[in-house]
């Protein structure tokens, strides 16, 4: 079963008056994982779809939904999957591919069937999914966390010191505009990306995994002369745009999925801000 629902963009200058409930309202992203559900966030930031499901081993097949006007999910669209519960499998247009814990799937355009399952209905799958427009197919392509490139940042001095895993990028799969990765804060440390950075040219969205009972992430977000902030819980997802800062900090340490679309695919691409100028 396909639950969805569209999330309009905001101007920055309205973005500011916001009140704790709007800014939960129109950014965060709750309950993504229930059972033999799949749940879709249609974004009008560069219309990214971000979801999640978590199939039993009938399956629950990822469908389209009203507003996109396509005759399959992928007809005008990639994927990227990344599995952060038990083992998944996932069935493409007659092919299988077989997802552990932390592993990534992309799926190109034009696939037509595709549908999600637990292999064990004991321990089952959750997968976090982002989609993108795309203008051209490219193949499916598993990734592992053996197959991503890493890069180690911070220190356990400014209680940042984390790895990143950028593993549907395009230095390790052709995608048309999507972009994920996986970062992992070591323990000790839970700031992420600080110091802080926007980039127009791309919107992005994180998905919050591994955060122990009873703690919590505060995101931030907002322009970084006027920020805001979003209380969330395990398994949430948040959508950033891309006139927003997207950093938090944890109380505890904890995993984040960073997913990204836009007119680019330079990782690199942002555009830097000093602690010390952020209010």
């Amino acid at each position: 079963m396909m639950d969805w629902e569209l999330r309009y963009a905001a101007h920055p200058a309205d973005a500011k008056s916001y009140d704790t409930d709007r800014l939960r309202n129109d950014f965060l992203v709750e309950d993504l994982f229930r059972k033999g559900k799949v749940k879709m966030v249609y974004s009008m930031y560069d219309r990214l779809i971000v979801g999640g499901a978590m199939p039993g081993k009938e399956g629950s097949a990822i469908e389209p939904f009203e507003e996109l006007k396509a005759e399959f999910f992928l007809q005008r669209r990639e994927m990227g999957i990344i599995n952060v519960g038990g083992p998944a499998l996932i069935k493409a247009d007659g092919e299988e591919y077989k997802l552990g814990y932390k592993e990534a799937l992309y799926l190109g355009s034009g696939n037509t069937d595709v549908v999600l399952f637990s292999e064990d209905e004991a321990k089952p799958a959750k997968l976090y999914i982002n989609s993108a427009p795309a203008h051209k197919k490219f193949p499916n392509k598993k990734v592992t966390l053996a197959d991503a490139e890493v890069a180690v940042l911070g220190s356990l001095e400014t209680a940042n010191h984390r790895q990143i895993n950028k593993l549907l990028v395009n230095s390790v799969v052709e995608t048309c505009q999507l972009q994920m990765g996986m970062t992992e804060l070591k323990p000790g440390s839970v700031w992420n990306t600080m110091p802080p950075h926007t980039h127009n040219r791309r919107m992005e969205a994180y998905f919050y995994f591994e955060v122990p009972d009873e703690q919590v992430i505060c995101h931030f977000m907002g322009q970084p002369e006027e920020t805001r902030h979003i209380w969330m819980k395990n398994d949430q997802a948040v959508i950033s745009p891309s006139w927003s800062i997207h950093s938090a900090a944890g109380t505890a340490n904890y995993t984040f999925i960073w997913g990204m679309a836009g007119e680019n695919l330079d990782y690199g691409d942002m555009d830097g801000r000093k602690p010390s100028e952020l209010r």
